[in-house]
């Protein structure tokens, strides 16, 4: 069951929520979601998701992987978040979690009903649209709320055009 979205009740704002992850076309979506964020007097959410099950070692090795991939999130986010301020003017909200994509995106939605759209790019490279979108275009996921797909072929200039 979908709990309400507050986004719209008095004290509440609509969030949009972008995820960060190795695709170089997930910027596009960053830049999409933080315009339109701004341009609604929104907030931005920037997720970053280590996938579950990358750390099935011995417990000393497992400990130093899953310190480099926190470390390694860190960096991408801090990466990401200092674009949006310098680009957008914008402070985003910045999540780290550990699991499956679909099932981390989907607790990060029943968790903060502020966010009421998800922003996800779409690659136009032969090997597909791209992880996230492949797993909606295939029905591996469903969500809650919608989800705006930004072509990868959009530069921020007619991103800002759009919003």
């Amino acid at each position: 069951m979908v709990s309400k979205r507050l986004s719209r009740l008095d004290g509440h704002r609509r969030k949009f929520m972008a995820v960060i992850d190795s695709t170089p076309e997930c910027y596009q979506a960053v830049h999409y979601a933080g315009r339109r964020a701004k341009n609604s007097n929104g907030g931005l959410i920037l997720l970053y998701i280590i996938p579950e099950g990358d750390f099935q070692q011995w417990l000393g090795v497992e400990e130093i992987m899953r310190a480099e991939a926190m470390e390694e999130a860190e960096a991408a986010m801090a990466k990401a978040a200092q674009n949006v301020r310098e680009t957008i003017g914008i402070e985003p909200e910045v999540v780290i979690c550990e699991g499956s994509s679909a099932q981390q995106i989907n607790n990060l939605i029943e968790e903060d009903r502020d966010i009421a759209i998800l922003v996800l790019a779409a690659s136009s490279t032969k090997e597909g649209p791209g992880p996230l979108v492949s797993m909606i275009a295939g029905r591996g996921a469903a969500f809650p709320i919608p989800v705006t797909v930004i072509p990868d072929t959009l530069t921020s200039e007619e991103i800002d055009a759009l919003c």
